[in-house]
């Protein structure tokens, strides 16, 4: 490339990513006749084979990038925030599936070819619905864990205020993860908290790494168990660690990847 006929606009972004190495934009997408702002980074650009990584709920690409920037050098690595997270809009309550389907459309518009997808807690659940050939589950969602008394009691406390009329004193029981959404947002928790989707662990093609954290109280082990049982070709990795194990593991992560998915 001459880099005399780019201008100095077309010099700088040459240089961010000789350099630096990584791309951070944002890209507008349509679904279902809405307008979508989704915001993405691009880590070691030059590489052909690709990497999608997709956070949690309530959480960012941010997260995931602390993660796993400095690791999995051989690949593209494409961090996303899913619709209502980080820097990405969300126009309409949406359930799981909509996610899957709002990523796939998204890569489709950069045109991104994918083999491998990792995803963390929510994550997981979009990233299993993308049918991709390799994938990674973070202490994924997706296996229900029974509720503890005291939320079944705000529940139940809730229910009974919204009869007698008295639903803006139940706002009072409305869990953290809920803390200043909007209505889209909250809508959309409400839609994937408590869905079934072991069906779609069974029904899962891809071959599939499993990491989790031995004291994971939001994911515990034993659904990863579950999960592991529930697909067909995967392998579980228990690690030393709470829900965001990952940020003391992702040598290891990154390395077993290489590993498993390069042979």
């Amino acid at each position: 490339m001459n880099c005399k006929n780019i201008g100095i606009y077309g010099k700088i972004t040459l240089f961010y990513l000789k350099y630096i190495g990584k791309l951070m934009a944002s890209r507008e997408i349509y679904y279902k006749e809405r307008r979508f702002t989704i915001s993405y980074d691009i880590i070691n650009p030059s590489k052909q084979e690709v990497i999608v990584i997709l956070h949690g709920w309530g959480s960012n690409k941010e997260i995931m990038k602390q993660a796993f920037k400095n690791t999995l050098g051989e690949y593209k690595h494409i961090y996303i925030d899913m619709a209502g997270f980080g820097k990405s809009s969300i126009e309409m309550a949406l359930k799981t599936t909509d996610y899957a389907l709002i990523m796939k459309e998204f890569l489709n518009l950069l045109d991104v070819k994918y083999n491998t997808i990792m995803g963390h807690s929510f994550g997981g659940k979009v990233a299993t619905l993308m049918n991709s050939k390799n994938l990674v589950l973070l202490s994924s969602s997706g296996i229900l864990v029974p509720k503890p008394f005291g939320v079944k009691l705000k529940i139940f406390s809730t229910k009974i205020l919204k009869s007698l009329g008295l639903g803006a004193i139940s706002n009072i029981f409305k869990s953290k993860d809920v803390d200043g959404m909007s209505q889209n947002m909250y809508t959309t928790f409400k839609n994937v908290v408590n869905e079934e989707f072991e069906h779609n662990f069974n029904n899962s093609k891809s071959r599939t790494l499993l990491f989790w954290g031995k004291n994971d109280t939001a994911t515990p082990l034993w659904t990863a168990k579950k999960i592991d049982n529930l697909i067909e070709n995967s392998n579980l990795y228990p690690l030393d660690g709470d829900h965001f194990f990952f940020l003391n593991h992702s040598e290891f992560i990154s390395n077993t990847i290489t590993k498993e998915f390069k042979k």
